[in-house]
């Protein structure tokens, strides 16, 4: 494909064909110049990123409503992170996921912030060694905290992290779940004794259980981390370069 882009833009003008059709040989030659220069234009374009070990299907063979979420998702975010497109492989599938995940991650009720229920899935997904859940969700655990640091101490080993008493017993229980260790009242009280109720609890083992499978769908599918997430949340923005721009 490459090569037919490139021989169109380089096309022969009409008079060097004139001329070329009286000598045969000249045609050609040039035609053998002009493969071999698409050729090497081929070559030298880097491969395209690998995200997944399935294929990724185009958009327009998705079903509409997919298409719609991911535009907007893009529009918002200036990408589309790769999860989207990978999931996208099975569509019912992508349903369900992403509705599991905004009614655990983007609900509005529960005592459980966002950059708490985005700290539970940095350190179970570090516990699970998924580098794709470890590196998106630090992002958007920097974001929502304002902590550029504190995420990247948790995938390393939690409790030597810079936590508050709550998150060290929030991460306690989610740890607990995430390794299938037998739940007892003491965890519940463990929880209580830092502001958290039952309800708070079912959250957390929740969101804990649910990127447990995340993180196994990561694996099965090699799935990679965009770029743009390792430098997210990571230098304060200049809020003063941020108003100048919108005074423009």
């Amino acid at each position: 494909m490459a090569n037919n882009i490139f021989l169109k833009l380089l096309r022969v003008p009409p008079s060097t064909q004139f001329a070329c059709l009286r000598s045969g040989r000249s045609l050609r030659k040039k035609a053998a110049a002009l493969t071999a220069a698409g050729s090497r234009l081929s070559c030298s374009n880097p491969p395209p990123e690998k995200i997944s070990r399935y294929p990724i299907p185009y958009k327009k063979d998705l079903p509409y409503d997919i298409v719609v979420l991911m535009e907007e998702v893009e529009s918002k975010g200036g990408f589309l992170p790769n999860v989207f497109k990978v999931l996208s492989h099975r569509p019912a599938e992508f349903r369900a996921f992403f509705a599991y995940y905004n009614e655990l991650m983007n609900k509005d009720t529960g005592r459980l912030t966002k950059a708490e229920r985005e700290l539970i899935v940095v350190a179970t997904s570090s516990y699970n060694k998924c580098l794709y859940c470890v590196v998106s969700h630090g992002a958007l655990h920097r974001i929502y905290s304002k902590k550029p640091t504190l995420s990247d101490q948790v995938v390393v080993n939690y409790k030597n992290a810079e936590l508050t008493p709550r998150e060290h017993a929030m991460l306690d229980f989610a740890m607990a779940v995430c390794r299938s260790d037998t739940i007892t009242d003491e965890h519940f009280r463990s929880l209580e004794e830092v502001g958290f109720d039952r309800e708070d609890a079912w959250d957390i083992a929740a969101i804990a259980a649910f990127f447990a499978m995340s993180n196994r769908l990561a694996h099965l599918t090699d799935m990679r981390p965009n770029l743009e997430f390792f430098n997210m949340g990571r230098v304060p923005r200049d809020k003063s370069k941020n108003k100048a721009e919108d005074d423009l």
